[in-house]
């Protein structure tokens, strides 16, 4: 009852985002395991050539990694139910931790661990990461004013959350549920047990609408008028209307795709490293540098070992797929939104 601040108007979807910078956190989160999957993959490596086990250079890490997961679902379920004095608790933990991670790299920094060690440089991420993390909850108590503030500041769902036709609800979930489409498990469901009709799928939500894109598409048109009174009107100036009403979204795509090649080039370097290193027939790495007692592997090192190679590959190809579905989408949904402007 505390945390409660359930909006009065009432919605049919459980997904309407209330917090900002969702996005950034989700995005921030995804970065933030994939470092820690590296860190007690570093730390399990650095401890396989020590002559004795030292659990503290992974478990820490592990433990981070569930305190990670466990965080962005706890985020998740207090954004879609309102309860943002919920979010104190990630408040705590991201200002604790960013302490202690910083502790960590000045003792680096004191013992003469520097950038040529794999360890100094994820520890100096995770620093910056938890610091971005820690920035975005000061930044929603700014924005919400929903803690040290006597009047929170109330927000309204969109009007398509407030329409029980509307089922189309890419716009409206968070990342990851955009980047698996996983909110489209119920119509593929219902697709199974019977035929889908028009009813099923829905209306439109407001901005995919004609009237909506051709509104917008005008404006642009005006304002290229405007800005060139003189001008002949032609196809040059629909084109610069075109570009300036659609053209983030397709920057946008274009982006994904360029990500999506760039990242077609990790498979075959990966493979090739993994090819060479069962080639060679020893997998077993001579780390040169040991400080407090345990040992620092550099880049070079973490990268010649072929498992490391292998999780790498398969985070790379994950990547590269989702990227790759993410431009055909927006590609595809801003060539409806274009057709049904003009």
């Amino acid at each position: 009852g505390w945390g409660s601040q359930s909006s009065k108007v009432h919605i049919h979807h459980s997904t309407w985002l209330h917090f900002p910078g969702h996005n950034l956190r989700w995005i921030l989160t995804f970065i933030l395991l994939f470092v820690l999957v590296c860190e007690i993959a570093e730390g399990i490596v650095s401890d396989g050539v020590s002559e004795s086990r030292h659990l503290h250079l992974y478990m820490p890490a592990g433990m981070a990694f569930l305190a990670a997961i466990t965080s962005v679902v706890y985020y998740h379920n207090i954004e879609t139910s309102n309860f943002p004095k919920l979010l104190i608790a990630l408040l705590f933990y991201w200002t604790l931790a960013f302490i202690t991670k910083t502790i960590k790299f000045v003792k680096f920094c004191d013992n003469g661990v520097g950038f040529s060690q794999l360890r100094f440089c994820l520890t100096g991420l995770l620093v910056v990461l938890y610091g971005m993390l820690l920035a975005v909850e000061i930044n929603v108590i700014r924005v919400r004013r929903y803690v040290f503030f006597k009047t929170p500041k109330e927000v309204k769902p969109p009007e398509d959350l407030q329409d029980l036709g509307v089922r189309f609800l890419q716009p409206f979930v968070n990342l990851l549920s955009k980047g698996t489409y996983w909110w489209m498990n119920t119509f593929i469901k219902t697709a199974h047990k019977k035929p889908i009709d028009l009813k099923t799928i829905g209306k439109l939500p407001i901005a995919m609408r004609a009237l909506t894109n051709y509104i917008r598409l005008n404006e642009a048109f005006e304002a290229q008028k405007n800005k060139r009174p003189s001008s002949p009107q032609g196809s040059r100036s629909i084109w610069r209307a075109l570009c300036c009403a659609f053209g983030r979204p397709l920057l946008l795509s274009s982006t994904f795709r360029i990500l999506a090649d760039l990242l077609g080039f990790t498979g075959p370097l990966c493979i090739s490293g993994i090819v060479h290193n069962v080639g060679k027939g020893n997998n077993t790495i001579r780390p040169q540098t040991k400080i407090l007692g345990v040992f620092f592997i550099s880049s070079q090192e973490f990268l010649s070992n072929a498992y490391v190679l292998a999780v790498l590959l398969f985070f790379a190809l994950l990547l590269q797929r989702t990227f790759l579905q993410a431009s055909y989408y927006v590609a595809i949904e801003t060539g409806i939104n274009l057709r049904g402007a003009i």
